[in-house]
């Protein structure tokens, strides 16, 4: 295990975000985006199967055997924790691991907006973090967490798999659950939740229809449910969120949800000027015209409505975008890469806006 913790040592020194250990390749790290093969023994399978006999936890080993891959959270005193994902291929065992830094960033220390912080001060509803994988939902919900662990006295109950970043009792009182360490599953966590007396509940990810009801009711009953989700952009999310269930149950699940959703936040990262990594923010909020659009079904208005929803603090990628280029944090060609529109945000760079959402919506 000697040359594996030099591994992980080298790797959080280095600024990596990511490790890779694939049998007889080279070790490979994510630094700012871009895979790096440093030089180091290759792993053979020999060595490679003692590591994961060695990290494996004893509650995985049997699911592990069974199915062929597990997560979990792996932790090394004095190098640090790491969200990791053990597969096949080939019939070899190979190791994706992520570096959780222990400290949880600031919304200053992340580049989020202010709505940011005032979406985390809701008193009830749903609110999703959305983006592809490694947009870095799981720091901004931390994010957000931790704000309300700092200023509030409130009781937080998060369901994770694995747990990532740690939390310190603050102000709050935080319990972290893990699946299949503390709990059998999600839906096992979810059904008993709401009887641990919760203010916040934090679901590490909405996977399936019973995830998404069970947050529904809870934002019915007063509680602010905290989620993440893969989607693209925010508009997308309530389409996203309906294809959990079937036909028949779409029309009464979509009026439930405009009543109870608070904030769609979708991220991007974008490379910065001085080399590191940005978000690019879209939010949408649960405004009345939003409802609207909801309930009635006119889904494909939504963008339009995060377009002209400046005042209620919504905001598109095309915008959040722009406004990084002007701010000088990133390259027009970066934020061109980024954009949904990527031909309105030329004409943005040239001066021309053209008013098309509040076209669509009149």
């Amino acid at each position: 295990m000697e040359l594996f913790n030099k591994i992980l040592k080298t790797a959080v020194d280095g600024g990596a975000s990511d490790v890779h250990l694939k049998i007889g390749t080279p070790v490979v790290y994510r630094i700012n985006r871009e895979l790096i093969a440093i030089e180091c023994p290759f792993p053979t399978e020999e060595w490679m199967n003692k590591v994961v006999e060695q990290i494996t936890p004893l509650h995985l080993r049997k699911r592990r055997d069974d199915d062929r891959e597990i997560d979990f959270s792996y932790f090394v005193p004095g190098i640090g924790r790491f969200r990791t994902n053990l597969f096949q291929q080939r019939g070899q065992w190979c190791l994706a691991m992520r570096y959780v830094k222990t400290h949880v960033p600031s919304f200053q220390e992340l580049g989020l907006l202010d709505q940011v912080k005032r979406i985390a001060e809701s008193p009830r509803g749903i609110v999703l973090v959305c983006g592809s994988t490694g947009c870095g939902k799981s720091t901004t919900l931390a994010a957000m967490i931790e704000h309300i662990n700092a200023n509030y006295k409130k009781h937080i109950i998060t369901l994770e798999d694995p747990i990532e970043y740690v939390f310190e009792d603050n102000q709050s009182v935080i319990e972290q659950r893990e699946v299949g360490l503390d709990t059998l599953s999600f839906h096992a966590a979810l059904v008993h939740i709401l009887r641990q007396d919760p203010d916040i509940i934090m679901i590490g990810e909405m996977r399936d229809d019973i995830s998404f009801s069970a947050a529904m009711s809870a934002a019915d009953t007063g509680h602010l449910v905290l989620s993440t989700l893969h989607t693209t952009n925010a508009a997308q999310s309530v389409s996203r969120i309906l294809d959990f269930f079937d036909a028949n149950e779409r029309e009464q699940i979509r009026r439930q949800l405009a009543g109870t959703l608070q904030a769609v936040i979708c991220q991007r990262m974008v490379p910065t000027i001085a080399g590191a990594m940005t978000p690019a923010l879209e939010i949408m909020i649960n405004t009345p015209t939003v409802k609207k659009l909801m309930e009635e079904n006119r889904l494909d208005k939504l963008p339009a409505a995060i377009e002209t929803g400046g005042d209620d603090g919504m905001i598109n990628f095309n915008q959040a975008l722009f406004n990084l280029v002007k701010e000088g944090k990133v390259t027009e060609k970066e934020a061109l890469a980024k954009a949904s529109n990527p031909q309105a945000l030329e004409m943005n760079f040239k001066g021309i806006f053209l008013d098309e959402g509040r076209r669509i919506l009149s």
